[in-house]
C-alpha cells in the first residue's frame, strides 16, 4: 500500500488512497478531479522517495467531496484601561477531498 506527502497552502498531508482530507478552499467545482503536483514523499512496502523539496514526476488525485466551513470560533480584541473591547467571530472556509489515485513516473 503506498502513500504520500502533499503540500497544500500552507499544509502537509499524509494521504493514502481511499482518504478523505480536508484542505483549504479550492476553487473546483464539486464532484470535479483535482490533482496536487507538490508531493513531498512517495512511498511503498519496498520503496521510499523523498522529494528536494519535491518528487519529480509524482502527483496526487482527488476528487472534490464537499466545500463548506469550519465552527465558528470567537476571537476578542482589547486594550487596558481604554475602554477598548471588541469581538469578532471567524469561520474557515474548507475543502474535503477524496484521495483516488497516487501516482510516480519512478518505479516504487
Amino acid at each position: 500500500m503506498s502513500h504520500a506527502i502533499i503540500k497544500s497552502g500552507a499544509h502537509q498531508h499524509l494521504v493514502n488512497k481511499g482518504d478523505i482530507i480536508a484542505v483549504d478552499k479550492l476553487t473546483v467545482a464539486r464532484g470535479k478531479k483535482v490533482t496536487f503536483k507538490e508531493v513531498l514523499l512517495v512511498a511503498n512496502d519496498k520503496k521510499v522517495t523523498v522529494g528536494t523539496p519535491t518528487v519529480s514526476g509524482a502527483s496526487v488525485e482527488g476528487k472534490v467531496i464537499l466545500h463548506d466551513r469550519t465552527r465558528k470560533v470567537i476571537g476578542v480584541k482589547m486594550k487596558a484601561k481604554k475602554r477598548y473591547r471588541r469581538r469578532f467571530g471567524h469561520r474557515q472556509a474548507y475543502t474535503k477531498v477524496e484521495i483516488t489515485k497516487i501516482s510516480s513516473s519512478q518505479t516504487i
